[in-house]
């Protein structure tokens, strides 16, 4: 299997190279040191310019090649930085007033993806499977079925796919279609997306699409649902180890409230962070009874730094944390607690396991894996979440709320304080057994025998991906 990613996975610590933090990482790799393969991901200029082009892995036993594809810091920031976070990102999720349409971003982001594409064909050999992920490399698929046309390609969407309406307002909307529609296999978290999707290529491409296929220069492109989940057992043993406890309990010994509200988000506008600060701010304002009784502990992870509207978010943040603790504070009760920093994995599961509530209110999501994580980790707490977030379709028994609707969010947040104890716990059973269904394994095992079956059709010589 060749898999072609943004971002590689394997990261250098002290201890040597061990896998990346992150679901992708977690579920793939598994599947290359068992049946050997290639990942191809970029080779960032700012961190990255000593790493070599290729790499074994792991290096005493090596089981799959890690290659790099060079990027100058001109490119970096055109593709990624530009294209990829400040047209294709905003656009997904709705928020066409954050597009920044510069022509050399797409410039660059052609680039890229045809030295991805080159990268992937030097590797690839006839009859493997080659998975492209997310919305860095749209437009790679067709530039290896340009080359290679028998190659069995797929891709995942990792974000959500937008209305068509909202997505043709890209400049060159058409021809990154017809960069996907170079697969045999296009995946979304939710119906939703491949719903979005296939109107996008019947209205835009004027392509034929037959229940969940899209006939395109000859084949048939099927489009399917293959949500997302974590890696559910990793999550359960950080959540029970004696030291992830004894963390939980002593930030609820530091903090000395009633109720511990979290949220654990990237600083990202679509993340709703600062309209959470603000209906958090009215709930104290209309239910002065809960002073000195509830804290609101929200970690900001760092993101995209070099981009304008991130850098106005930081500061919008940072001021209504300040604004919020000025008028609220008494004695030693501080109601907002901000970490604008990166915690790992397990001390992120501190945090799950401390909470009385998980408070994940993005204004829009492709998934949402912070609740998954909560879930896994939480004994007996309760998740608000936003109905925007592809998760909302899966956990519904989660507190489901329109995050744009600042008095249905203190609303619920009022009801998930004072749900009783067992109401909290049956919600979550039934929250733990969709998750542990949704774990990332099983993701990649469905994605996987899915392009599986275009391999297969061809081989016996069946039409390519028949109509489902």
């Amino acid at each position: 299997m060749i898999v072609a990613a943004n971002r590689g996975p394997i990261r250098l610590t002290e201890e040597g190279w061990t896998p990346a933090v992150g679901g992708l990482a977690t579920a793939l790799l598994p599947v290359l040191m068992e049946q050997g393969g290639v990942w191809v991901a970029m080779r960032d200029p700012d961190d990255e310019t000593d790493l070599p082009l290729c790499q074994d892995y792991p290096e005493e036993n090596p089981r799959l090649d890690v290659r790099r594809v060079p990027l100058s810091r001109e490119e970096l920031v055109n593709y990624y930085y530009g294209m990829a976070n400040r047209v294709l990102w905003p656009n997904a999720h709705y928020f066409i007033e954050h597009m920044a349409l510069d022509p050399a971003f797409y410039t660059d982001y052609e680039r890229v993806n045809r030295r991805f594409a080159e990268a992937v064909l030097e590797e690839a050999a006839p009859g493997d499977l080659i998975w492209v992920q997310d919305y860095h490399l749209m437009r790679a698929p067709a530039f290896i079925r340009q080359q290679q046309p028998e190659s069995v390609i797929g891709h995942f969407w990792h974000i959500p796919w937008p209305a068509m309406e909202v997505f043709r307002v890209l400049p060159r909307s058409r021809a990154l279609l017809e960069g996907l529609l170079g697969c045999d296999v296009v995946g979304f978290h939710v119906e939703e997306y491949v719903e979005n999707f296939l109107e996008s290529a019947r209205v835009l491409l004027g392509a034929t699409v037959r229940g969940n296929c899209v006939e395109w220069e000859g084949r048939q492109v099927r489009v399917e649902a293959h949500p997302i989940g974590i890696n559910v057992a990793g999550f359960e043993e950080m959540a029970a180890l004696e030291e992830t406890q004894a963390e939980a309990a002593a930030m609820r010994d530091e903090l000395d409230v009633e109720f511990l509200v979290v949220g654990i988000d990237r600083l990202d506008y679509t993340k709703g962070i600062l309209s959470r600060l603000l209906a958090f701010e009215a709930f104290l304002e209309e239910y002065p009874t809960y002073h000195k009784r509830i804290a609101f502990y929200q970690v900001a992870t760092p993101s995209r730094t070099e981009v304008p509207s991130y850098q106005q978010l930081k500061r919008e943040v940072d001021e209504a944390v300040g604004r919020i603790n000025g008028a609220f504070s008494q004695d030693a009760w501080v109601p907002v607690h901000y970490r604008y920093r990166t915690y790992t994995q397990q001390e992120l599961c501190a945090f799950y396991r401390a909470a009385d509530v998980a408070l994940l209110t993005p204004l829009r999501d492709g998934m949402n894996l912070v609740a998954q994580e909560f879930v896994a980790a939480n004994d007996d707490g309760a998740l608000i979440l936003s109905e925007l977030t592809g998760a909302a379709y899966l956990l519904t028994e989660a507190l489901q709320v329109n995050p744009y609707d600042q008095q249905a969010l203190v609303a619920v947040l009022k009801e998930a304080l004072e749900m009783p104890l067992e109401e909290k716990r049956q919600r979550l059973a039934g929250l733990k057994r969709k998750v542990a269904e949704l774990d990332v394994h099983h993701w990649a095992d469905a994605f996987l025998a899915s392009l599986q079956k275009a391999t297969d059709s061809r081989q016996l010589g069946e039409p390519e991906n028949a109509v489902l």
